[in-house]
Formats: structure tokens, C-alpha cells, sequence
């Protein structure tokens, strides 16, 4: 992957760092954007006119974009009864419509040989009680990558998207402080235990190189899609009352 040129949106913490990092030891230059500290550039996926501009300057800086990530990601925690209507509009902005604005204008910008690859989730084909919002707009993002593959394909551009299971990460951890669910995912986890940022960006990697994977959401999981998801509102209320 010798000078190629990277952005990794999404890419300030958790599994986005780990893949900016993997891209970079692959020998690409790796832009980082994010609207958290230690980006490169700061970009709010919500924001179509912040996407576009973040696309059209790493043109004019670089002349091209080789290998889009698409990793920035929220979640929150309601039954769907009590569901917020803000907090679900929050967390579809970001993961599902960021998603699209991210494939949107990564699609004007790159070439043929181009790649995107999304993190989706577990929760993409797996229902978690609590999770409406994020369930439903990683499906969403899901079946966005395979009709973006279908659309860009004839331009020579891959889309492929990684979902992984549990990950500990700035996103994963407050759930992981309440008593028990952290032993619920490894024991509904056949390999037995949560997945390191690392691997996930090596899965990544592989989704960037490999030149005839398209259309692919790939499980990233130790298994765990064959068991099934923790009852994270059952040790919600049983931790808070």
C-alpha cells in the first residue's frame, strides 16, 4: 500500500486509531478525521458541507484518496418504549446518515483501485434489548455498503464494511462497568472472549487490498453471532434498580 492516501473518518480513539495506525505501518499516508482531539482534521459526519470539504482538501492536498475507513460511531441505551426521540435521531445521524455522507462523497473521490470499508456491528444481524437505535441504523449501514458496491463498481471503487462483536473501546466501556455484562458477551462468545482493536483493523487492512472483495460485511465476532446478545436492559436494572 506503498503512497497511498488514507483517511480514516471516525479515527481519533478506539478501532478508528487502531486502523489508522495499521494503514500507516502498511506504508500509506494516513489522514485521521474526527471531531474529537488528536485529529488531523476536524469533521462532524452530520455535516454534509463538513464531509465534502474534508473530501475536496484531501484532493487539493494530495492530489487523490486511495482508502476511506468509515468508523465514526455513537450508541445509547433506551427500551423502545421510553426511546427519546433526540437520542434516536442523534445516533442514526451519526452512524447511519454520517455512514452515507461518508460514502456519498468518498465515492465522487476516489478512483478506480479505490476502496471504503465500514464498521458496522454485530448488532447489524443481531438484536440487543436497549439498542433500537444502534441495531437499526448499523442493518441500515449494512445494506448501504452492498447497493454502494453495486453503484461504484462499475468506477472500479470496492465497498466492503467489517462488522465486529464486542471491542473494548471508549464506546464499549461505560456498558462494561455494569456488573455482569462483561461476562454475558464472553460467555455468548464461543471463542470466549472480546476482540482487540487491532484485529479489527487488520480485518480492515485486508478489506482495503483485497481487489476483488465487494459488496462483503464481514463478521468480526469470535462467534458470537451464533449464540446470543447479552440482556443488557436485565443488568442495567438489576445494577440501578
Amino acid at each position: 500500500m506503498s503512497e497511498r492516501v488514507a483517511v480514516v473518518v471516525g479515527g481519533a480513539s478506539g478501532i478508528g486509531a487502531a486502523c489508522a495506525q495499521a494503514l500507516r505501518d502498511e506504508g500509506a499516508t494516513v489522514v485521521v478525521a474526527d471531531v474529537a482531539e488528536g485529529a488531523d482534521v476536524a469533521c462532524d459526519v452530520t455535516s454534509e458541507e463538513a464531509v465534502s470539504a474534508l473530501f475536496d482538501g484531501l484532493v487539493a492536498t494530495h492530489g487523490r484518496v486511495d482508502v476511506v475507513v468509515n468508523s465514526a460511531g455513537t450508541s445509547t441505551l433506551a427500551a423502545v418504549i421510553d426511546h427519546d426521540l433526540a437520542e434516536w435521531r442523534r445516533v442514526v445521524d451519526v452512524c447511519l446518515t454520517g455512514a452515507f455522507l461518508v460514502i456519498k462523497h468518498a465515492g465522487r473521490a476516489l478512483g478506480e483501485g479505490g476502496s471504503i470499508t465500514s464498521l458496522t456491528s454485530l448488532n447489524a444481524r443481531q438484536p440487543g434489548g436497549g439498542l433500537a437505535a444502534y441495531c437499526s441504523a448499523k442493518a441500515g449501514l449494512a445494506m448501504l455498503t452492498q447497493v454502494a458496491a453495486l453503484e461504484l463498481a462499475p468506477r472500479g471503487i470496492r465497498v466492503n464494511a467489517v462488522s465486529p462483536g464486542l471491542v473494548v473501546t471508549p464506546l464499549t466501556a461505560p456498558a462494561l462497568d455494569i456488573p455482569g455484562i462483561g461476562d454475558d458477551y464472553t460467555e455468548n462468545t464461543p471463542l470466549g472472549r472480546a476482540g482487540t482493536p487491532q484485529e479489527v483493523a487488520e480485518a480492515v487492512v485486508f478489506c482495503s487490498r483485497a481487489a476483488w472483495l465487494t459488496g462483503e460485511v464481514i463478521d468480526l465476532n469470535g462467534g458470537a453471532h451464533l449464540m446470543r446478545y447479552p440482556d443488557l436492559l436485565g443488568h442495567v436494572g438489576r445494577a440501578f434498580g
